[in-house]
């Protein structure tokens, strides 16, 4: 009863602030209400209303210079909102309750809507729970890492929006696999058993499996089973095979991930270019991708039919970024167990400089990777605005979870605190 309430709540609030929206009159406080919703994390519901205000203020200042609007603050946003960036995944509705300009039916749609999102998102653990566990992986693998609800928070924070659900938790239970394959070329799995493996998984045939360990049979299994049963879903709803996309996207990451096995078992140290050119992949974001891109329920033949080419850029940007900040906040753990060197190793050795200064260059590689990815433009359609904003997120996520360390291998109380504020805790209203 409390939820139907809250909802006809929300299409009454939904109605008053897209009339706030349109009737707003000066720049300033268009970009701080188009801010607001964005940082409130509300700004999907108003897409059409935010371009039509944004397009309104990009052709007004197409006629004056950046210097007659004469605030720093108003040009900040300015620029930040005409390249559409946005959403960051709670903290913003606290800080706005004390804002001096804070509107009280924005604020209230802010927190009924989180909260109604919130429930969303503790029904799909509570699946995604349930197949986690019929899977009793335990029983054959007990090296395996339990992740199930950071896995989730990951996938929250790729595509939030409701209408996404099915597709995060598609997701979900494909980065429970990387993280269980990733265990297994890094540490337990012989270069030859990860030959054999990789094989099986590019031939996508179930006799394959005879050469594999028994381990393995079991994670091939389940690999084949979680893609098989995701794309029927694609193919009954709308007719598309995107089977032969999730097998390149699942056979690029293995391969990759036997190419690092391969330099560590031989000793070889990459350069780093060399480094850099595999890792991209072996951040294993091309999965998210790939997941993104076939399932989402605009996508057409003719969108497969391009991403039959290739991936496409701004992925490849995503991921580098990605890859740069995990590298920064895992390498000496990861190498310690057992891995090839990451890109500041690379670095250290080929510059023949300090951790520090190969760290602070690595960062400019990051901020040279964000620029490129701001100036992708990768179409208008809503299909292809969503795939950017996807893109965004996975770097925005990796950002968030390695700035302190590493969040998610060795998840301390700033983690978990996350999962708690964002998938279990609602906000008192």
């Amino acid at each position: 009863m409390k939820e139907g309430r809250n909802k006809e709540k929300v299409t009454k609030l939904k109605e008053e602030v897209r009339q706030m929206v349109l009737k707003e009159e000066l720049l300033r406080d268009k970009l701080e209400l188009v801010d607001a919703l964005q940082q409130l994390g509300v700004a999907y519901h108003f897409k059409e209303e935010i371009k039509y205000v944004l397009k309104g203020i990009h052709v007004s200042m197409i006629q004056m210079s950046f210097s007659t609007v004469g605030d720093l603050h108003v040009i900040s946003l300015l620029f930040r909102h005409l390249r559409l960036h946005g959403f960051s995944t709670r903290w913003f509705i606290d800080e706005y309750k004390v804002e001096m300009k804070m509107r009280p039916a924005l604020l209230e749609l802010a927190v009924l809507d989180f909260n109604l999102i919130q429930t969303s998102f503790k029904k799909e653990l509570k699946d995604l729970s349930s197949w986690w566990t019929d899977l009793r992986l335990y029983e054959k693998l007990p090296f395996i890492r339990d992740r199930l609800v950071e896995n989730h928070l990951w996938s929250v924070a790729f595509t939030f929006e409701p209408k996404h659900a099915s597709l995060r938790k598609v997701q979900t239970k494909a980065i429970c696999l990387i993280a269980l394959f990733d265990d297994i070329y890094d540490v337990y799995g012989s270069l030859d058993e990860l030959e054999a493996f990789t094989d099986a998984i590019e031939q996508w045939d179930l006799s394959a499996m005879d050469k594999l360990p028994e381990y393995m049979q079991i994670c091939f299994m389940v690999l084949f089973n979680t893609l098989n049963d995701s794309a029927y879903d694609i193919l009954r709803q709308k007719g598309l095979n995107i089977i032969p996309y999730l097998r390149r996207a699942w056979t690029d990451l293995c391969k990759s991930w036997l190419a690092e096995a391969r330099w560590y078992h031989g000793g070889y140290s990459p350069t780093l270019q060399e480094y850099l050119e595999n890792a991209w992949v072996s951040i294993a974001s091309i999965i998210v991708f790939s997941n993104a891109y076939c399932m989402d329920g605009d996508v057409t033949a003719r969108d497969l039919e391009q991403f039959s080419f290739g991936y496409p850029e701004i992925a490849r940007l995503s991921s580098m970024t990605f890859r740069l900040y995990d590298d920064l906040g895992t390498s000496k753990a990861e190498i310690e167990r057992g891995d090839v060197d990451k890109s500041i190793q690379c670095y250290m050795r080929e510059k023949k400089v300090t951790e520090s200064v190969a760290r602070q260059d690595i960062r400019d590689m990051i901020l040279k990777y964000w620029k490129l990815m701001n100036s992708q433009n990768v179409g208008n359609s809503v299909f292809q605005e969503y795939f950017r904003n996807v893109a965004l997120n996975i770097s925005r996520m990796a950002q968030c979870i390695y700035q302190h360390g590493d969040g998610y291998a060795e998840p301390g109380q700033e983690t978990k605190d996350r999962v708690m504020s964002v998938l279990l805790e609602p906000i008192e209203i």
